[in-house]
Order: structure tokens, then sequence, then C-alpha cells
């Protein structure tokens, strides 16, 4: 019998490495980035950008011949003194891509590990259960709801086609802030202080959205969301959040629910 793959996490920080190793079926290997601590799991080895061809040839060594990347990550300040001849060759390229913007750092990242000889998988293909098909899944989104959601989704659409982010704030038809590189927490804090300018809650508290971006590669930086997110929506005064269905990896599902429900939220995988 062949067995199957053998996969690596290529873990950044939060949740998601832990939920993505507890729903496949084989233990993966958990490759951290330097700087970046997984939540609930162990990392197995540990590597820095400057040494990044050596750890490949490590993975190819330890016989693992797929890999997934999971969790949140920050661009690295790179020590030219940690370089290796074979990585130093690799640098032009990635700088070159990192000015271009993430989407671009993220595609020349994919293609490195490809050409390494590793196949490249996203989170939806391991575990698509964290990832929630199109409904409502608590509460009940209102028509304004419901058109603040569709303005949301424009907006994110059009920023996300230039590379700025995955997620705005809209209420009564005005968006209120977008998200951008600080995230999510910083998008739904900005929201919260706003004073005056806001438009009177009892007309629509408004909603956070969340999606991935035209022409996004889903196998990398898919958006997440998890309790966290609904206590800054909450915080924020807004009446719930809609996401893009089958898009956007929802962290403790269960969790998430019981708290929309306790926060008096809807929450909303749109189709």
């Amino acid at each position: 019998m062949t067995s199957g793959p053998r996969t690596a996490i290529i873990a950044g920080s939060g949740a998601l490495p832990a939920a993505l190793a507890a729903a496949m079926a084989d233990a993966p290997l958990v490759a951290a980035m330097d700087g970046h601590a997984p939540e609930g799991l162990t990392a197995d080895l540990r590597f820095r950008v400057e040494r990044l061809v050596p750890f490949l040839r490590a993975l190819a060594r330890d016989g693992i011949d797929r890999v997934i990347f999971a969790g949140a990550v920050t661009r690295p300040r790179l020590d030219p003194a940690l370089l290796d001849e074979a990585t130093a060759a690799l640098l032009p390229r990635l700088m070159a891509a990192m000015a271009a913007g993430d989407d671009a750092t993220l595609r020349v990242v994919i293609e490195i590990f490809e050409e390494f000889g590793f196949t490249v998988a996203g989170v939806d293909t391991i575990a698509p259960g964290l990832l929630p098909g199109a409904g409502v899944l608590v509460g009940t989104p209102s028509t304004r709801d419901a058109a603040d959601t569709a303005r949301a989704a424009e907006i994110v659409a059009t920023l996300g086609a230039v590379d700025v982010g995955q997620g705005a704030v809209v209420a009564q038809g005005l968006c209120l802030g977008v998200e951008a590189l600080p995230g999510t927490d910083a998008l739904l804090a900005q929201v919260a202080g706003i004073g005056a300018l806001r438009p009177d809650p009892a007309r629509g508290r408004g909603v956070f959205y969340k999606a991935a971006k035209p022409g996004q590669d889903r196998r990398i930086d898919l958006p997440t969301i998890g309790p966290e997110t609904l206590r800054g929506v909450a915080a924020a005064g807004l009446g719930g959040v809609a996401f893009q269905a089958g898009s956007v990896i929802c962290l403790e599902l269960p969790e998430m629910l019981r708290l929309a429900r306790s926060l008096d939220l809807f929450l909303w995988a749109r189709a």
C-alpha cells in the first residue's frame, strides 16, 4: 500500500496551526518561523528566512513532500550576516516581490517551495470544515444589514484588487473603516473610537465584513476570524459579522456561535 504525503505545517502565530493539526488524520511536522509561536502546538523545528534554502533541504530530508501555511506572520527584518549562499541568491527575487505587496510576496514563496519539490496545499483542501458554507449561522440580519454587507463586500473587493486588505465596516451605507496592514483588531478598535461622525445606531448598528481578495491564491493567507473578532465587533457597537462563504476560516466555531448569541450579534456566511 502506498502511504499518503507527509505534511509539514509552516506555522505562524495564533490558533490556526493547532486547529489545522487537530483536523488532520496524520500528525504533521510543525515548522515555526522564528519569532512566531503557534498557540497550543509545539514546533518540531524553527527556521529563519535568511536560512530558507537549508530549511527546505531539511524538510526534504525529513521526508516531507507536502506543506501547508497556517498562522499570522509579520515581515521579518533580515540579518545579512545570517544568509547562506543559496538563500542569498533568492533574495533579490524575494525583495522585489515584497516591494510589490503581500500577494506578490506570498506567490513567490509558494513558487520557491514548489521549485524545491513540495506540493503546497490550502486549508480548504486539508480541513474544509474550518470554512463554513453559505447560510446564516446565528441571528437574523435585517434588510439594512444586508444592504450594509453588500456595500462592505464591494469595498473589500475593490481594496483587495490592489492588495490592501480583506475587511471593512459599514453602517447605514457609510464606510467606518477598512482593514489594512495593522489588521482586524486595529480596525475594530478604530471603529469603537468613532464619535460624532457615526450614524444613529438605532437605524442600524452596522456590520463587519471579511472576504478573500479577488484572484487570491487560496493556498495561503485566507482570511481568518474567531471569538476575539466577535468580541471586537461587540465592543465596536456593531450588529454582526458577515463573511464570504467558503473562503473565511472560522476558529473555534462552536465558541463563536455561543458568543454571537450571548453578544446579540448575527453571524452570516454570505454566498
